[in-house]
């Protein structure tokens, strides 16, 4: 009787130890598949947020952190099946719109290449990263940000900027066989000028409200030349800037970065640099560099001189603009001398 009972109490004690040992491997199991989970984020297509998509990641990032790497990055390439959202990067090195019939993605996060050193991800894009607008330069860098520091292997992302590479790269293996040559990296920049370096997790907690906060939303009124250069076209523009740059220079800068469109044309050379731009009583005072005289495009001087002035007198605080270069308010121009000061002058306007 008795060695029944010992009996039935090891076939009882080893009963348990299969249930405990069951449930052992079953939290196990769940516990990997709980660590699979991501969230891959998004930039919404009004361009006011992220948004996180949750996504189990088939990589296991802790035996193979390049490939789970190039698994997020191929779905940050993807635009999630949801109109309202967009893929951080996207593109290709031409920087054109999508196809409107395949659907395929060429925005201007074009990325080329990426590598991982002491848990820092460095992300390489093309030049036509450059063409983001602040705001949604911003919440890119949020979003790609935002995805890869959940990796246990990745702390911080460090982002560069360069010129177009002949190949696309997408792998690490592709990234250690490109020649130096094909690439020219920078470290990415602020609007002040300064490089971001690394950021993680919690950078954007701090960071992306008072990046996009001081931004401003408007639309200005520009000035370029019409097709045979002699009268100006009035170009109506939307954009986002910092609130701390004046409106002044942010219509000038636009003008050097020239029209947007096929109706009008360049009135200003576009190396140009801006060295000031001042307002005092209703009088804009803006010194350019010297290669402002150079003018490469074909139009009159009137057309590129009023095609500024008549940009920064559509301010209500400024009625004349006084042009000088590196600090000399006389100088020739195009074989004219300009000096002193210039009101709009609305009959060179053509619609």
């Amino acid at each position: 009787m008795r060695t029944s009972c010992v009996i039935k109490n090891r076939i009882l004690l080893c009963a348990a130890t299969l249930l405990s040992f069951a449930f052992l491997v079953s939290c196990g199991e769940q516990k990997v598949e709980a660590d699979n989970k991501i969230n891959v984020y998004y930039v919404k297509t009004d361009e006011t947020s992220i948004v996180p998509i949750e996504y189990e990641l088939k990589t296991d990032s802790s035996k193979d952190l390049d490939g789970a790497v190039t698994e997020l990055v191929q779905r940050l390439e993807e635009t999630p099946g949801k109109s309202l959202y967009e893929a951080p990067i996207s593109g290709d090195e031409s920087g054109e719109k999508a196809d409107e019939k395949t659907g395929d993605n060429a925005g201007d996060a074009w990325l080329t290449q990426y590598k991982t050193e002491n848990k820092v991800l460095k992300l390489y894009f093309g030049a036509q990263y450059g063409k983001l607008g602040t705001t949604k330069e911003v919440l890119t860098r949020a979003a790609i940000v935002s995805t890869f520091t959940q990796l246990d292997e990745i702390d911080y992302v460090c982002f560069f900027v360069g010129k177009k590479s002949d190949t696309h790269m997408n792998s690490q293996a592709d990234a250690d066989s490109a020649s130096d040559e094909t690439y020219e990296p920078a470290p990415l920049k602020d609007h002040t000028g300064k490089a971001i370096g690394p950021m993680g997790s919690d950078y954007f907690i701090y960071n992306v409200d008072n990046e996009i906060n001081n931004n401003k939303k408007d639309e200005i009124t520009l000035y370029f030349a019409n097709e045979t250069g002699d009268k100006l076209k009035r170009i109506h523009r939307y954009v986002v800037y910092n609130s701390n740059i004046s409106e002044a220079k942010l219509r000038v800068e636009q003008l050097i970065n020239g029209p947007n469109t096929s109706e009008a044309f360049p009135t200003i050379n576009k190396d140009a640099k801006i060295n000031s731009v001042n307002i005092k009583d209703k009088i804009c005072f803006i010194d350019f560099d010297s290669s402002f005289l150079t003018q490469p495009n074909n139009v009159t001087v009137q057309v590129a001189l009023y095609s500024i002035v008549n940009t920064v007198t559509e301010l209500k605080d400024v009625d004349r603009v006084v042009i000088s270069v590196d600090g000399d308010s006389t100088f020739t121009y195009m074989d004219f001398n300009i000096s002193g000061a210039y009101k709009k002058n609305t009959e060179i306007i053509t619609r």
